[in-house]
């Protein structure tokens, strides 16, 4: 399991970053900067089955595996609690984890997560095989534009198309079909171990800060017959949530999208900061 950490300053907390499904724990370079002038401490991991971390073909993909992983991670570095803090399916991610092991959260902060929605309440359900085949598909120019359509409403510059450049190495690299298939088992979980059911259980401060231009809905191309609900509405979720527990702070950006911490840092870390502990 690969990771940056940055040590703490005095009795400043850490504040562990948890990547999203598109992403690895290098997105996170500028809030991790921003942290550590303030003297957090800062810990990045790169996921199992994501980044430089290993991804194994036979492994068990789960929330709670990855939240055991990052919780035993977090123990070999003598940090006893942290501030979690999830990104997209980084949030999913983070949410089993808070919900898991609350003595070490102090506190929870979503960004833009996925699993706002419990998506097989909408969508039909597809295995492992299905998402294997699409993943196949895939390319350099299909990676960027998704992106450039679905995260920056068709904007495009040299850092949003950085991002793209580990995905679009494993696409073109020898490995690919394996890794594929790691995806593929990864998108599993994202439908079938839903967290939102459980949003009125956590027992750490809570907070959730959303780009409310936000669609991302997975699944909304295979909705079952006569649903018509729209998933990833990102400006009228944040307040879905608070109806679930109104003790979870709500901090809207209007106008940004899926990544608020790459699209619009400055504005970004003025929410961020309020959230903090």
């Amino acid at each position: 399991m690969a990771y940056m950490y940055l040590p703490p300053k005095g009795d400043k907390p850490v504040v562990t970053l948890l990547h999203g499904k598109n992403f690895n724990g290098a997105y996170w370079e500028r809030t991790a900067q921003f942290l550590q002038k303030q003297g957090y401490g800062v810990l990045m991991p790169d996921q199992i089955g994501f980044g430089k971390s290993s991804k194994p073909t036979g492994y068990q993909y789960s929330f709670p595996v990855l939240a055991n992983n990052t919780r035993e991670l977090m123990k070999s570095l003598d940090i006893d609690n942290a501030v979690i803090v999830g990104h997209s399916m980084g949030g999913m991610l983070a949410s089993r984890f808070a919900l898991n092991y609350p003595d070490a959260t102090r506190k929870l902060i979503l960004v833009n997560p996925i699993g706002l929605e419990n998506y097989l309440h909408f969508v039909q359900y597809k295995d492992v095989g299905f998402f294997y085949q699409n993943e196949l598909k895939q390319s350099a120019d299909k990676i960027k534009a998704y992106q450039r359509k679905n995260y920056y409403a068709g904007d495009w510059n040299e850092d949003y198309a950085a991002l793209t450049e580990p995905l679009v190495g494993w696409v073109q690299g020898p490995d690919w079909n394996d890794l594929a298939y790691v995806s593929a088992l990864t998108y599993d979980m994202i439908f079938t171990q839903p967290v939102v059911e459980e949003y009125d259980d956590f027992n750490v401060p809570a907070a959730l800060i959303l780009g409310t231009r936000d669609r991302t809905g997975p699944g909304r191309n295979w909705k079952k017959e006569g649903v018509e609900y729209e998933l990833g509405r990102y400006d009228q979720l944040g307040r879905a949530i608070r109806a679930r527990n109104e003790d979870i702070q709500l901090y809207e950006l209007e106008d940004l999208g899926h990544l608020p911490h790459i699209e619009a840092f400055d504005r970004f870390k003025t929410v961020f900061a309020k959230a903090l502990p």
